[in-house]
C-alpha cells in the first residue's frame, strides 16, 4: 500500500468466492520479528499474502552497507510476487517488523490460478504498478524530507492503514482514542532510512511538542493533524496527489 495512498490492501480487491479460492492455494506461517519473508537474490517463487502484522522491503546498497526502503507491506498484502511471475532473483527482502503471519504460496500454483483467474491476474498487475509508483515517492521522500517529516510520513501510514492498537485509556488532547504503533526504535530507524539516533531525536521533538508519547517498543499517537501535516512535508496534500509519470 502506497505511503498515505487510497489503494486497498490485494485481498480486499477480490470477491467472496476468489478470496476463498486464493486461501485454498497455500498454507500458513508465522515469521518471528527480525525474520525474511523473501530475501533480495534468492531464486525462490513462493508468494505470500500477509494475514497480520506487517513488513519491511528494502534493497541493499554500498554493497550492503546500507538499506534503501521501499516500502511496508501490511495485512492483505502480497510480498514476492513478482519473482513468482518472472522466476528471476528476488529484487528486494522483505523483513518482518514484529510477528508476521503470512500464507505462503508456491509460484506454480499462484500462476497457474491467475491464468486461470484474469479477473485475479489484474488486480495483481495494478498492484505491481502501483508499487512501481509507490518505490518512487519513497525515494522521493528521502531526498527531500527530514528524519521527523519522515518519521511523520511512517507514522501517520501506519495509522491509518490498521497496522496500529486502539486505546481508551489515553486521550489525545482532542479526546477520544488513540492509536498506538508497536515497534522499535530500530525498526522505526529503518523504515524511514535513519539512525536509531536521528530518530531518537525526532521522536523528542514530537514529544516536547505532545504529538506523540513513547515508550518500549511503542509510539503512541496523541494528535494525528500536525502529523499529517508535516508528512505531507513541501507537497501540499500529500504525495498521492502529485503526477506520476
Amino acid at each position: 500500500m502506497g505511503l498515505l495512498g487510497d489503494d486497498l490492501p490485494f485481498a480486499r480487491t477480490l470477491s467472496a468466492h476468489d478470496h476463498e479460492a486464493f486461501l485454498a492455494l497455500g498454507a500458513p506461517k508465522t515469521y518471528a520479528p527480525g525474520r525474511h519473508l523473501v530475501s533480495e537474490g534468492d531464486r525462490t517463487t513462493h508468494v505470500l499474502l500477509v494475514l497480520a502484522g506487517w513488513s519491511m522491503v528494502y534493497v541493499a546498497t554500498d554493497r550492503g552497507a546500507t538499506r534503501l526502503v521501499l516500502g511496508l507491506r501490511g495485512p492483505g498484502e502480497l510480498v514476492g510476487e513478482l519473482a513468482a511471475l518472472d522466476e528471476r532473483p528476488r529484487s528486494a527482502t522483505a523483513q518482518a517488523l514484529g510477528t508476521v503471519q503470512a500464507l505462503v504460496i508456491p509460484g506454480d500454483r499462484f500462476r497457474r490460478f491467475l491464468a486461470e483467474t484474469p479477473r485475479v491476474g489484474s488486480q495483481v498487475m495494478s498492484q505491481l504498478a502501483s508499487r512501481l509508483r509507490e518505490s518512487d515517492r519513497e525515494r522521493s521522500a528521502f531526498a527531500s524530507l527530514t528524519v521527523v517529516q519522515r518519521l511523520a510520513r511512517r507514522l501517520v501510514e501506519l495509522s491509518a492503514t490498521g497496522a496500529t492498537a486502539r486505546t481508551a485509556d489515553s486521550r489525545g488532547p482532542c479526546g477520544g482514542s488513540t492509536a498506538v504503533v508497536h515497534l522499535a526504535q530500530d525498526d522505526l530507524a529503518a523504515t524511514v532510512g535513519a539512525t536509531r539516533e536521528a530518530v531518537a531525536k525526532a521522536l523528542k521533538l514530537l514529544r516536547d511538542q505532545r504529538l506523540v508519547r513513547t515508550g518500549t517498543r511503542m509510539v503512541e499517537i496523541l494528535d494525528p493533524a500536525p502529523l499529517l501535516l508535516l508528512a505531507q512535508g513541501p507537497y501540499g496534500p500529500g504525495p498521492g496527489s502529485r503526477p506520476n509519470t
